[in-house]
């Protein structure tokens, strides 16, 4: 599957769903998690944290309030704060489950932030490189326009290279 890699806020996309790097308590402090729910306004926590905790790896959904989406996917890169850090696999699997979650639902486009590679501490050229792969080996069933970004220009640069996508914009 192709991908492209973009940068900007991922509260200011516009797709049928957004994934949030969530931890596996479904809190959303800070990072990724922090610019959605200060997009989506105050439901959007209420209701991710009633859904969890989920397991390393799985993704939970909410509706997505006032951001322009439908669905915003939870996916649990990594532990609950303080709990440890993400790994390949808890990386991988999240990756894979929000695909394979966006399909379920329906979606046509979705937009995924580096898993794992903020607060969690995982590297993000390691971490972008895993979703690259991941979001490349995935058969989409209605999945036709997903979106790898980064927040900075710095993040923007290191995604690219990493990710191996042949299409990126900013």
């Amino acid at each position: 599957m192709e991908f492209d890699v973009v940068q900007g806020d991922i509260a200011a996309q516009s797709a049928d769903a957004l994934v949030n790097a969530a931890g596996t308590s479904l809190r959303m402090g800070s990072g990724v998690a922090g610019a959605l729910r200060r997009g989506a306004g105050a439901e959007i926590n209420e209701e991710a944290m009633s859904k969890g905790p989920i397991d390393l790896g799985a993704v939970a959904v909410t509706d997505a309030y006032d951001l322009d989406a439908d669905y915003v996917i939870h996916a649990a890169a990594m532990p609950h704060y303080g709990d440890g850090q993400a790994t390949a696999e808890s990386i991988s699997e999240a990756t894979r489950n929000s695909l394979e979650q966006a399909d379920d639902l329906g979606c046509r486009s979705l937009v995924i932030p580096a898993l794992g590679c903020g607060v969690a501490g995982f590297d993000l050229a390691e971490g972008a490189a895993i979703i690259g792969d991941a979001i490349r080996e995935y058969d989409p069933e209605m999945l036709e326009d997903v979106r790898f970004i980064a927040y900075s220009d710095a993040e923007f640069e290191t995604v690219r290279a990493a990710a191996g996508s042949d299409h990126s914009r900013n």
